[in-house]
């Protein structure tokens, strides 16, 4: 399949104080959370400035994709804040392109790890109207070897910056975004924790590390609904109680410092951490890593060239492929997102 293009398709950040509150706006409309909870996100934002990292790590990734992707036009555009995808998708129409490989920012799947990218494609190319690109989501890459190497790597480097005394008794701890469980259940027999799940199993046995714990963090909404458990929080001061000396945390359900993580973790576990007397390293994300960028050409190359996927072993029936104009995968609830002109 030929390729003109490549659409990297994130969440989108504010770049400033006064953006802060249009932005949780945008990323709550129609959801009917109360503007004290509004408030209370807000001052997470402002304690940086009122600057999300994510955009600025986007435009190096976008920078890392035209070097690793000579000739072929980068485009970036965002689901919730400056660049929207629906601009952006625009100027590619504008620009004379025809179809374009889109690069997420989720290696999940799950409602807003993919279906609701699928779902950005098709209100982009709605809006571009009769012209719009054709939009080709490339698949999920929880298990891509790349990925699990940039994790297990930046463990490792965590590893080694806890005091050396203190390393041989570090319990590793993987940490992902929870979400309702109800919402785990959506696509099947917990989709999305499933793919946690084997990726942390891929990366801890490539960091060398035979035992780990894995738990989930960030959860919202209200307190009777049940999400994923154990919370990170919770969890740290089980390990407290039980006499552990330092904690290697990676956030392998994040593919770059968003505010979840610096905020989440590198602000308030950090604190938790330092209060129980616990040494405390967190691993770095991929953010834009040039690896990230090769991990995409890898993903381009398997729908342009037709090479075969660059997939760990044991992964089968927990992803899905390639799909068009915002068709993500060939499950049902993915073919029913279908745009104009597909």
């Amino acid at each position: 399949m030929d390729v003109g293009a490549v659409l990297l398709l994130s969440f989108g950040g504010p770049e400033g104080p006064e953006q802060v509150r249009p932005f949780l706006e945008n990323v709550t409309r129609g959801r009917g959370v109360p503007p004290a909870r509004l408030d209370a996100v807000a001052e997470h934002y402002l304690h940086f400035g009122g600057v999300s990292p994510i955009n600025g790590i986007n435009r190096a990734l976008a920078d890392e994709l035209r070097a690793e992707l000579p000739g072929l036009p980068v485009y970036f555009g965002n689901r919730n804040w400056e660049p929207y995808v629906e601009d952006t998708v625009a100027a590619m129409a504008a620009d004379g392109v025809r179809r374009a490989a889109v690069f997420a920012t989720s290696a999940w799947g799950g409602y807003s790890g993919c279906e609701q990218y699928a779902e950005d494609i098709a209100r982009a190319r709605r809006a571009a109207g009769e012209g719009a690109p054709e939009l080709v989501k490339l698949r999920q890459y929880f298990d891509h070897p790349l990925f699990v190497a940039m994790f297990a790597e930046a463990i490792a480097v965590a590893a080694d910056s806890l005091p050396a005394e203190l390393r041989p008794g570090a319990r590793l701890v993987f940490t992902a975004h929870s979400i309702p469980v109800r919402a785990d259940q959506r696509y099947g027999p917990q989709l999305y924790s499933r793919q946690v799940a084997h990726a942390t199993r891929l990366v801890a046995a490539a960091a060398g590390y035979p035992e780990y714990d894995q738990v989930w963090q960030s959860r919202s909404g209200p307190p009777q609904v049940p999400w994923l458990e154990p919370d990170v929080e919770a969890h740290l001061a089980t390990l407290a109680d039980s006499g552990v000396p330092a904690v290697i945390l990676c956030p392998i359900g994040f593919l770059s410092d968003n505010i979840e993580v610096v905020w989440d973790l590198d602000t308030q576990v950090r604190a938790q951490a330092q209060a129980a007397g616990i040494a405390y390293a967190r691993a770095a994300t991929p953010n834009a890593d040039n690896r990230l960028a090769r991990l995409a050409r890898s993903l381009i190359e398997e729908l342009r060239d037709g090479a075969g996927p660059q997939r760990a072993a044991g992964s089968e029936g927990l992803g899905c492929g390639f799909g068009v104009n915002g068709a993500s995968c060939g499950s049902a609830h993915c073919a029913a997102i279908v745009a104009p002109d597909s």
